[in-house]
């Protein structure tokens, strides 16, 4: 990239850390994203999966087509940094860099639109709600492929705990399946100087957290990666009263479908037994969000051919994260690669959904580079 190309890069970028928007509600970023896509003389259609953007470019006569996805929904944290560019809507924050992953496509994009250098068509597709709430699968289920078909889909991010100019892109398991629990524990509520009076449902949450914890440790396979995080408990409001009511929630997360059984299997019982024994009563929502992200060897193998290709990057050995991705919809539904784009910094390195979180914008080169790249050798015109 030329120099005033990243500067403008980065502009855009600054632009959009400064305007966070939440999952579903992108329809200023979706509008800046159009605006953009449109002016560099792409096709652009809107409004897939909500506030979707795909923005189509087609040179030459083949009939191959692929798609690059980028994410382009905020996280509801307040954030902590002293920027110049530091969000201006407060509880909400651009704190997984999802504003550079959009302003690397769109330059991608627009590098793409400018050398012509490939023979197919590419759909650069934004996505909303990737933090949570599935817009991955809401534009499959609005018919992405089917309007847009791709013999491929590719996806990044950035990835904190690597240096700038490595790239991971494993064959197979790249981020772990999600499910959130919720679980309503009701007792009796009654003065805090006489809990004989009521029914505590904070003894049995107490009680029960602790019995979660044990789901994996005694249950699953020490061979097989599981996590279960409790990461809120909600209940009363006063110094001296018991509630009647305590809620717990929290994540699990899984790649084999068997542990996933087991791990909601066991909450479930444990969740009932436990909490009926301190005589309250258990209401348990659980929903599987995102399968696991499991990258197509071929694909894989051929970003990393890609990246091996460009001296001024290289390819990286790692383990799986058990964090979740919802390019996983996508890759359910075509052959993919996801990758993760090395962005750590010297010194102070806050890491994804850190509220000191800023995407590294030493890496706008690299990625806009590499999707390029993915583009003009996926579709060579040789």
């Amino acid at each position: 990239m030329k120099s005033d190309e990243v500067a403008e890069t980065i502009s855009w970028r600054h632009h959009l850390h400064r305007n966070p928007e939440l999952a579903f509600e992108e329809h200023e970023t979706s509008a800046f994203v159009a605006r953009m896509l449109a002016s560099f003389g792409l096709n652009v259609s809107t409004g897939l999966g909500g506030t979707g953007v795909v923005g189509t470019l087609s040179r030459g006569t083949s009939s191959r087509s692929i798609g690059i996805r980028a994410d382009m929904d905020a996280l509801p944290i307040l954030e902590a940094t002293d920027l110049p560019y530091k969000s201006t809507v407060p509880g909400k924050m651009h704190a997984c860099g999802h504003d550079g992953h959009t302003a690397m496509l769109l330059a991608a994009a627009r590098a793409c639109a400018q050398s012509g250098g490939f023979d197919g068509t590419v759909h650069f597709i934004f996505q909303p709600a990737e933090e949570n709430e599935g817009g991955a699968q809401r534009m499959v289920e609005d018919g992405l492929f089917t309007k847009f078909p791709c013999d491929a889909v590719y996806a990044l991010h950035n990835w904190p705990g690597m240096p700038v100019g490595s790239c991971v892109a494993r064959d197979g398991a790249m981020m772990a399946a999600f499910g959130t629990f919720e679980i309503v524990i009701d007792g009796a509520g009654s003065h805090g100087a006489m809990p004989h009076e009521g029914v505590d449902p904070i003894v049995a949450a107490c009680a029960l957290g602790s019995s979660l914890h044990t789901i994996v440790s005694r249950n699953v396979s020490p061979l097989e990666p599981a996590v279960l995080s409790m990461t809120q408990i909600h209940a009363g409001e006063a110094w001296n009263v018991i509630p009647p009511s305590c809620v717990i929630r929290g994540t699990t997360r899984w790649f084999d479908k068997a542990v996933g059984d087991l791990v909601e299997g066991r909450l479930n019982d444990l969740a009932n037994s436990v909490v009926s024994g301190f005589g309250c009563k258990a209401t348990i929502h659980y929903e599987r969000r995102y399968p696991p992200t499991i990258n197509d060897a071929a694909e894989a193998a051929f970003v990393r051919s890609v990246v091996g290709a460009q001296t001024e990057m290289r390819v990286e050995a790692a383990s799986p994260s058990m964090a979740a991705e919802d390019f996983a919809f996508m890759m359910e539904a075509r052959p993919g690669c996801y990758l993760w784009l090395g962005s750590g910094r010297d010194g102070a390195n806050p890491g994804l959904h850190s509220p000191y979180f800023d995407f590294n914008d030493e890496i706008i080169p690299y990625g806009v580079d590499l999707w390029r790249r993915v583009v003009e050798t996926k579709l060579s015109s040789g």
